[in-house]
């Protein structure tokens, strides 16, 4: 139907609160990407493709596909997306892509995934990936919610990866998981920029504070988050990374989240 894209079936759904839900779906044969990678994905509305960029929660040896969500009320996307059910049709994006990638990243002995909301969803994909781990000497990964409602797939990343059968050995021993929450008490509370500015988080792991020779990072989230953490690092010494050159820690920029529409009707595609 539309050339850039293949019509995949929805295997499950699942809502983890009235503002965050998962879908998993059917994977195209020879599809390929790297984990940390995004494509867009979407829905056919009035004959055209209305799709948004989706960061890959599963990870490339999976043989289906993941993708995590927002719920956006009156969002063009998402209002109708929220809603599909078991054996429903999406379009997936032929032309993965993103920055990302642990490839992307100069050598380096911690690898640091730093995320908000459903700016995880790429960092579970490179938390599956055996070459993080044969990469790094500890990966920590940190989720930071307004609630603690919000900090999807919490089992999965404190049980279930280190106890899986083919990659908890290589899971277990180095990977940390660090959520925390700015809206209600809990045991880590605060934006992460926050945590690290006051060496929180370097007290709480017992840790030493970020040093550009040995620590790499990652971020996705907020444009505030992400604005405000790459500052941080530039502050101390790091270097930005993309496609085309290693750096210190990479951002993913294809996220600006999907707003209410100006009209009622939109008409064009929303990325």
């Amino acid at each position: 139907m539309f050339p850039a894209y293949t019509e995949e079936e929805v295997l499950s759904v699942h809502h983890w609160t009235d503002r965050l839900f998962t879908l998993r779906t059917t994977r195209p044969a020879g599809y390929r990407f790297a984990n940390g990678q995004f494509c867009m994905m979407g829905l056919p509305v009035d004959g055209k493709p209305l799709v948004r960029a989706y960061s890959f929660a599963s990870a490339n040896h999976e043989e289906t596909l993941e993708f995590f969500s927002i719920k956006v009320p009156d969002g063009p996307l998402t209002s109708r997306l929220q809603h599909v059910k078991v054996g429903d049709k999406v379009l997936v994006g032929k032309r993965p892509t993103g920055t990302l990638t642990i490839g992307n990243l100069r050598p380096g002995r911690t690898l640091w995934l730093l995320a908000t909301g459903t700016g995880l969803a790429p960092f579970l994909s490179v938390v599956k990936d055996p070459e993080t781990y044969e990469r790094f000497e500890q990966v920590i990964l940190t989720h930071t919610c307004r609630h603690t409602e919000d900090l999807a797939y919490s089992e999965f990343l404190k049980s279930e990866l280190p106890a899986d059968e083919l990659l908890g050995e290589l899971v277990a021993p180095k990977l940390v998981y660090y959520p925390s929450v700015t809206r209600e008490p809990f045991e880590h509370e605060g934006r992460i920029t926050t945590l690290i500015e006051t060496g929180r988080i370097f007290k709480d792991l017992g840790r030493e504070p970020l040093d550009p020779k040995h620590d790499r990072l990652m971020l996705c989230g907020s444009s505030q988050m992400l604005a405000d953490t790459a500052d941080l690092l530039e502050a101390q010494g790091f270097e930005e990374g993309n496609s085309g050159e290693q750096g210190d820690y990479l951002v993913e920029k294809a996220f600006a989240g999907e707003k209410r529409p100006a009209k009622p009707r939109p008409d064009t595609a929303v990325v």
